[in-house]
């Protein structure tokens, strides 16, 4: 069946491929707007299957016994650690780091709040975790309270703002946990409960820009060459009997 120009199907995939281009350049111009605002590429997704309740996400979370650290493990570890010890120099050491270091140019760092909603932001390795807090006072729904990050498991309050994230150990990436520092546990839980960022931000929820549309190719099919019919070879002269020549006498 050939489709032209002006069949029906062709002008719904065209309409489709607009809505699509269109869908795409507003979700380009979201991102433009809060990239210019906050100076960074940011990405708001949410995550399911994670508890919504900040109590339930810490107690699973600090479950230590899922990792199981054997004494095999142990000595396996300490044996590498001497060998490294007494096999590489101190200036050795650092060279390879700073090796390792200088290969990573960039960590992605994913909030993680108890509304199940995750902020994504990229970080250079080198800058400093007050970064992240600056950033994130600006983002929340209320600067005004105070709030902390952790890791887990186990359960680990991040305290150290002076810090990189190359030295903090949170690359090529990590995810971090947000909760509200409140004395009173009842207001601890009534802030926790959300919207925990800006509708600026929670607008990029879901959205991702998407690729150019590709022209499709049409290419003129090569002719199909057929092979001409066998030509008949005559039988092999070596079945027929030989001819005695009349002139010749035996």
């Amino acid at each position: 069946m050939i489709v032209d120009g002006s069949s029906p199907l062709h002008l719904k995939r065209r309409r489709f491929a607009t809505v699509d281009t269109m869908e795409a350049e507003a979700a380009k111009a979201k991102f433009a707007a809060v990239k210019e605002k906050y100076g960074r590429d940011i990405r708001v997704f949410e995550t399911s299957g994670v508890s919504s309740s900040p109590t339930q996400v810490s107690n699973d979370d600090e479950r230590d016994d899922f990792y199981e650290f054997t004494a095999e493990d142990y000595y396996r570890l300490l044996a590498a650690k001497k060998a490294d010890k007494h096999l590489k120099t101190k200036k050795i050491r650092e060279a390879e780091v700073a090796a390792h270091r200088s290969r990573i140019t960039k960590t992605t760092i994913r909030v993680r709040f108890p509304d199940n909603h995750t902020l994504e932001v990229v970080f250079h390795p080198s800058e400093k975790i007050q970064s992240l807090f600056d950033l994130l006072s600006r983002m929340v729904a209320q600067p005004e309270v105070s709030f902390y990050l952790y890791t887990t498991p186990p359960k680990k309050q991040i305290k150290d703002m002076s810090q990189d994230f190359y030295s903090a150990g949170l690359i090529p990436g990590a995810i971090v946990y947000f909760s509200y520092d409140m004395p009173n546990q009842e207001d601890n839980e009534a802030f926790n409960s959300g919207p925990f960022l800006q509708e600026e931000v929670m607008s990029l929820k879901g959205l991702d820009v998407m690729p150019e549309p590709v022209e499709p190719i049409h290419t003129t099919p090569e002719p199909v060459t057929t092979a001409p019919p066998p030509v008949p070879q005559e039988p092999n002269a070596a079945g027929k009997k030989p001819v005695k020549p009349k002139w010749l006498k035996m």
